[in-house]
């Protein structure tokens, strides 16, 4: 032992710390300037491999083993196994509930709250319904949307008005579903469990899309509309596809009562695919079998067809065009991008925290920000910096949630501050720039300009002064009380 040569690292400084994030920012935003939209297809999870590079070289030159940068990256990906099953469980979820109609269902459903008195409210909760009934804000508005933005034409209202209401309900349910893939990654780069998060960001987003709500419906009222809301065209093409009956949304109810009761994450969604499962073959009998492309429904055909919907592409026809976007499913398969990125992600933090530059940078984003709000505002900061340079609401929420992740805990913050905080400003706001991949795909979705609908997007702006006016006035800040000292790791949430 006494031969054995004795390495001490030196700290980083904090420019050696925010090398590699600087490079990383650089390489991401020039990567989302070439591919666009398809930058998440794999481009930009490499980029974060070559972030990770960067910050191992820094590391090098101060002595830090690969070995210490593996072991670190091992722990990293190991703390990220629960968030992984859950995405897997979500796209299962996500095969069943649409091959037994109880997606389509509350499509039917909401759209007949239609009617020109309450257009613009109306357009919000059902753009929020069906945003998290599917999980994704693009597919709503690129179907449904689509849908509404015509019949505000029709009844005379500004294009930019009703795209302002679609995004803002679109967003709401995107951000509470836990079926969305960035609902997903928030919690996993904060370090918290999914329905802790869904359940801490009802505290700010309720409020946020009810104020939403109460602001269109003024201008509903204030308004001179004409016309009428004819949706008679997607409600019979649901109708001709699906058998819709209210006894679908016994699934739903009961995933909803288990996250009440604060069941595990993994047993809700197993069960709620497993009944998604038998209610296809139940209520969409036909459906299932033409899944698997069966001349007849028999134990064989009806488990292959719910099967695949678990795990692969599958897709429902109906006779509008229209829909048949909004009835598809990637199932487990489809999630597979995210969790891509999600375990390049955890690459590049594990070196980041194996060579020192996550404590550096905490420390000193502790030292600037002398208070809760000001970690707050910091974090707000810095998603809208990267939704504004990096053009993705993806790497909003991967790099600050790194970055700040030991920075709340050593302020003794409980971690789904921290995802509740991403989201309410990295999500929402993406969508209010223009060269933003959210940004530039609802624009061109929509046919309205991110100018035109910019002052009508009330949830999308509102949501991070929400956020920092809680942090403000301390209003349900939850704390990390540690409840051993033995056991480091074992903490009581209080708030």
């Amino acid at each position: 032992m006494k031969d054995e040569k004795i390495i001490v690292n030196k700290e980083l400084n904090i420019w050696e710390a925010l090398i590699p994030v600087i490079v990383l920012i650089i390489m991401l935003a020039y990567n989302v300037y070439v591919y666009g939209d398809d930058a998440l297809s794999g481009s930009n999870q490499f980029v974060l491999l070559l972030g990770a590079a960067v910050a191992a070289i820094v590391g090098f030159a101060n002595k830090v083993s690969y070995k210490q940068m593996l072991d670190e990256v091992s722990t990293n990906l190991k703390s990220t196994t629960g968030a992984i099953l859950i995405l897997l469980f979500v796209g299962a979820l996500a095969g069943t509930w649409l091959i037994s109609g109880i997606i389509p269902a509350m499509i039917y459903y909401g759209l007949q709250l239609l009617n020109p008195t309450i257009f613009l409210p109306a357009t919000v909760v059902i753009c929020a319904v069906i945003s998290i009934a599917t999980g994704s804000s693009w597919t709503t508005s690129a179907t449904v949307g689509i849908a509404l933005i015509g019949i505000g034409k029709a009844i005379g209202l500004p294009i930019g008005m009703t795209a302002g209401a679609v995004l803002s309900g679109a967003y709401f349910g995107d951000k509470m579903s836990p079926l969305s893939d960035t609902t997903n990654l928030a919690p996993a780069m904060a370090g918290t469990e999914l329905f802790t998060h869904i359940r801490y960001m009802t505290l700010t987003t309720v409020p946020t899309i009810i104020i939403t709500i109460i602001i269109f419906t003024i201008i509903s009222l204030t308004r001179n509309t004409s016309g009428v809301t004819d949706t008679s065209e997607i409600l019979q093409a649901i109708d001709g596809s699906f058998r819709i009956t209210p006894l679908l949304f016994i699934v739903p109810v009961a995933v909803i009562f288990m996250i009440i009761k604060k069941t595990q994450p993994l047993i809700a969604l197993l069960i709620g695919t497993l009944l998604g499962a038998v209610f296809a073959i139940i209520f969409q009998p036909d459906i299932v079998q033409s899944v698997t492309g069966a001349d007849r429904l028999n134990f064989r055909s009806g488990y292959m067809g719910v099967m695949t919907a678990m795990t692969i592409d599958s897709a429902v026809e109906t006779s509008s065009a229209e829909l048949n976007d909004l009835f598809t499913s990637g199932g487990m398969a489809g999630m597979l991008g995210t969790i891509w990125l999600i375990i390049c992600a955890m690459v590049f933090g594990g070196v980041m925290d194996a060579i020192g530059a996550l404590t550096r940078i905490s420390r000193t984003l502790l030292d600037m920000a002398k208070s809760v709000f000001g970690l707050f505002a910091s974090t707000v900061a810095s998603c809208l910096a990267l939704n504004v340079t990096a053009s993705d609401q993806y790497l909003a929420i991967v790099v600050p949630g790194k970055m700040f992740q030991k920075a709340y805990e050593e302020r003794g913050l409980a971690p789904e501050n921290l995802s509740r905080t991403l989201e309410d400003s990295g999500t929402v706001t993406s969508v209010l720039i223009p060269w933003n991949t959210c940004g530039a795909y609802q624009s061109g979705v929509l046919g309205v300009s991110v100018i035109e609908y910019f002052a009508y997007a009330f949830f999308n702006y509102l949501s991070p002064f929400t956020t920092l006016l809680y942090a403000a006035l301390n209003i349900k800040i939850r704390q990390l009380t540690k409840t051993s000292v033995e056991e480091p790791m074992t903490v009581s949430i209080s708030e």
